[in-house]
């Protein structure tokens, strides 16, 4: 592993499609693996990355750099040493907490519960346009509209341009995907920021009584909590995770049902089942492979030196097929325990993944009780979104028979 042939299939088109052989290779031979020629460093194996994830003050989640195709086909960075401003998900420790905080609440307050009604009604009218069409492309009609219209009304975003947002998202997680070429890089980061402007629109406009989370971020902008970049942002990572993460489990949850008959069966008799069933998609298909971690100082995980400023890749997607720690880790269990590490580990454990497992259960619900048959359309193969980071269908074409 240490050529610049292997740092090149890190990348190559066949592994983004099917990486689970390079996963288990590297799991074997070089868990904490760094590209050669780089300071690009992949780990893979569970137990490093619940490690690396508990130490914060050796990984940190500041975004100081994000990778791209160089002209040889290998992995490189664009580095910084620093952004105006880590929010979130790339802030550490005192500023993570005050970013959760301003979040967190609002989630728990409006309880999961009360976004069903929402969910239920944007589900109808997605899967009733899929069953009146009788096939189409899954994607365009339920699974990138649905988690982008819920997302935007629970934030609170009015007027919202549902494609517009859409794809703003797909830019987002794009400038981080690892697989464009430096002008489509800068090209992205440029389409990604310009939604900044709509966001802090809506943030000035934004009520201070609201029970929203835009009006819950204005608050805390308004008294000083966070600065208005902060608040931006914030809403920007909502935006764009928020959406990408629960349009990537829909896809794939689907595709394993139109390819397993006796599964869509078991499911429809016992519909208690697929929230069992959608974690099993979470580990098996993780909607973001890895998330990046920077590191300030000169450290070490296993056996491993890592260099000050490395930029670490902390492969969720391999982790959650580790041997070690999932028998049959390439199969469907629906009576596994849940440990798998798709929402992350440790103080970054994604805030949106109960919206995530509810979106994903309804969805399913509505579609598998309104079916009696999923099936791919072999005449339009599924195809997967070319990306280092998201595990997302470009387009998932299905045929559907009513019940």
């Amino acid at each position: 592993m240490r050529d610049s042939a292997s740092a090149r299939r890190l990348i190559d088109p066949q592994t983004l499609d099917d990486p689970y052989p390079f996963y288990r290779e590297l799991r074997q031979t070089a868990p904490v693996w760094q590209v050669p020629g780089t300071k690009i460093v992949v780990v893979t194996r569970h137990a490093l990355l619940e490690e690396a994830a508990r130490r914060v003050e050796d990984f940190s989640s500041h975004l100081t750099g994000v990778l791209y195709r160089s002209w040889n086909g290998t992995p490189a960075r664009l580095t910084r040493d620093s952004l105006p401003v880590q929010a979130l998900a790339t802030a550490d420790p005192p500023a993570h907490a005050l970013h959760r905080n301003a979040v967190f609440p609002e989630l728990v307050a409006r309880k999961m519960s009360a976004m069903v009604p929402d969910i239920e009604q944007v589900t109808d009218a997605c899967i009733g346009r899929l069953l009146a069409a009788r096939s189409g492309d899954f994607m365009h009609l339920v699974a990138n509209p649905l988690p982008m219209t819920v997302v935007s009304r629970l934030v609170g975003f009015k007027g919202s341009d549902i494609d517009r947002l859409l794809r703003a998202a797909f830019d987002s997680t794009a400038v981080v995907d690892g697989t464009m070429n430096l002008f489509q890089l800068l090209f992205c980061l440029v389409r990604s920021a310009m939604i900044q402007r709509w966001i802090g629109g809506q943030l000035r406009a934004a009520s201070r009584d609201g029970s929203d989370i835009l009006s819950a971020i204005r608050r805390s902008v308004d008294d000083g909590t966070l600065r208005t970049m902060e608040g931006r942002a914030i809403l920007h990572i909502l935006l764009a995770a928020g959406g990408e993460s629960t349009t990537s489990l829909l896809g794939n949850a689907v595709r394993r049902l139109a390819e397993a008959p006796e599964l869509q069966a078991m499911l429809r008799a016992q519909p208690e089942r697929i929230p069992a069933f959608l974690e099993e998609v979470l580990r098996l298909e993780s909607p973001f492979r890895y998330h990046l971690r920077s590191v300030p100082k000169d450290t070490r995980l296993g056996d491993v030196d890592i260099p000050r400023g490395a930029t670490v890749l902390m492969f969720w997607s391999a982790g959650n097929r580790d041997p070690e720690v999932f028998d049959r880790a390439d199969e469907i269990d629906l009576d596994r325990p849940r440990k798998h590490m798709t929402f992350g580990r440790g103080i970054h454990t994604c805030v949106g993944a109960p919206l995530a497992r509810l979106e994903g259960a309804i969805v399913l619900r509505a579609l598998l009780a309104r079916t009696r048959d999923i099936a791919l359309d072999a005449s339009r193969p599924p195809a997967w979104v070319k990306s280092l980071q998201v595990r997302r269908h470009e387009h998932l074409t299905i045929r559907v028979t009513p019940a």
